[in-house]
């Protein structure tokens, strides 16, 4: 394929990254824009593979066949409640090759560089690097976190922020040192320690930050997984490697900044890791009062007399994969003439949008399926409020607790409803691990079990 004919796949597959970008901004257009997503990433691969400079189809068609593959067997098996997992440990894929294409790039015995030439792609090595060993475990460790593996709450180590700024010290330093230097011996070896450093930095940020900001993190991880491949792009000097890369890393720092004014955070926290890691004062339940149980012929009867009701989703309505049964149950009440809504808090679940995405899958309307912002302030004249599976997105101690890891945090104010509804398994505390207030409130009762067995049996008793 000529160079003009890849430049215009390349202007095309740019063209395609855009128009995906602008339709996941809406729910309606979210399909078309994984379309448009879809076919830029294979009209640049085609692209790619079919230039000029690329030899040894036989070894690419095998592995592009074996990442295929692989691809697709995980994408078959993978629930809705592992996504969050899944696309943090892609993006340390992203990460480790951008450290892999950086020292390769390095010791590639073609590239010949001098004077500034030399410097800049020198530059454009150590910063692909860093970024990409740091992108690597950061997202290794947010993986952990969010399957499981990992505790959620915040590793405080003595004066972490210090050795934070240690890091990026003596990283600083090394850079300085590597630029310019002359040989192999040296230089690698600064690289390779450089490296190191960066591993260490990136498990360090991203462990200091408790579960309750997690989906905060993934989206970070993303700006830097983008910011690392167009590092890549630069070192390798592919055009449309740099426009994806810098368009996945500015929309993911503004998705992150949107996402940490919604939680009252400070997005330079977010990026030096350890925001909201403030210890907090766990409350034992017995403490704070009796829970109130009910039953589901109570509920059922509250919600067929109610003529507004909200539902609040959260993490553990996707853990039970009661989203259907909630769909079943909406259409249910809507006949009867209720009006019922979603309330979506910003970090509802595991990652941002995550519960926007159960909703759509189950053929939820959008136009009832409204943010924190839009609907706070009618919870005061709501009739009934059903919380499915959230804890931390509807606990009023973020708002009264100054002492709380999650303070500050803005929460869907359902204890202004008339009475609450909270679906949950048991009395425990959320991903963030701070007893909830909420369940003790006197116009509270908890309706314990299965969330999809519950809101089943909410069907056959409305």
């Amino acid at each position: 394929m000529s160079s003009g004919l890849i430049t215009t796949a390349y202007i095309a597959a740019g063209v395609l990254f855009i128009l995906s970008l602008g339709g996941l901004s809406n729910q309606e257009t979210a399909r078309r824009g994984n379309l448009y997503g879809i076919l830029g990433m294979a009209i640049a691969l085609v692209a790619t593979v079919l230039g000029s400079e690329v030899t040894g189809y036989a070894l690419i068609i095998v592995t592009m066949g074996i990442g295929g593959a692989i691809g697709v067997m995980v994408s078959r098996k993978v629930q809705m409640t592992q996504m969050p997992e899944l696309v943090a440990i892609l993006h340390s894929f992203v990460g480790m090759a951008a450290v892999l294409v950086g020292i390769a790039g390095y010791l590639d015995p073609e590239m010949h560089y001098a004077g500034i030439e030399k410097t800049i792609h020198e530059v454009e090595v150590f910063l692909g690097v860093f970024i990409g060993a740091v992108t690597f475990t950061g997202s290794v460790v947010a993986f952990g976190k969010l399957r499981g593996t990992i505790g959620s709450r915040p590793l405080l180590l003595p004066f972490r922020h210090l050795i934070n700024l240690a890091a990026i010290g003596v990283t600083l330093g090394i850079g300085v040192l590597f630029v310019g230097a002359q040989g192999m011996g040296y230089p690698l070896f600064g690289l390779i320690v450089m490296t190191l450093i960066a591993f260490g930095l990136g498990w360090h940020m991203v462990m200091a930050i408790g579960g309750a900001d997690m989906p905060v993190v993934i989206s970070m991880l993303n700006s830097y997984s983008g910011w690392a491949a167009a590092a890549t792009g630069f070192m390798l000097g592919n055009d449309l490697l740099i426009i994806a890369g810098a368009l996945v890393g500015s929309s993911g720092a503004i998705l992150s900044y949107i996402m940490c004014k919604a939680m009252n955070r400070s997005l330079a926290n977010v990026i030096l890791g350890g925001f909201g890691t403030s210890g907090g004062t766990v409350v034992e339940g017995g403490q704070q009062g009796e829970a109130i149980a009910t039953s589901l012929e109570e509920t059922a009867s509250l919600l067929k007399h109610a003529k507004n009701v909200v539902i609040v989703p959260g993490y553990g309505m996707a853990v039970a994969q009661a989203q259907h049964p909630v769909f079943e149950l909406t259409e249910r009440l809507k006949k009867d003439g209720v009006n019922v809504r979603f309330a979506i808090h910003p970090v509802a679940g595991r990652m941002p949008g995550h519960m926007n995405v159960l909703l759509a899958e189950a053929r939820v309307p959008y136009d009832i399926v409204l943010e924190m912002d839009e609907i706070n302030d009618d919870l005061g004249d709501t009739d009934a409020v059903l919380v499915i599976g959230a804890n931390d997105i509807v606990n009023p101690s973020a708002l009264e607790d100054p002492n709380s890891p999650i303070a500050g945090m803005p929460v869907l104010e359902v204890w202004n409803a008339d009475t609450v509804v909270v679906l949950k398994r048991s009395m425990a505390t959320g991903y963030a691990g701070v007893e909830n207030p909420l369940f003790f409130k006197e116009n509270t009762r908890m309706l314990f079990g299965d969330a999809k067995e519950s809101i089943t049996g909410l069907l056959a008793a409305v």
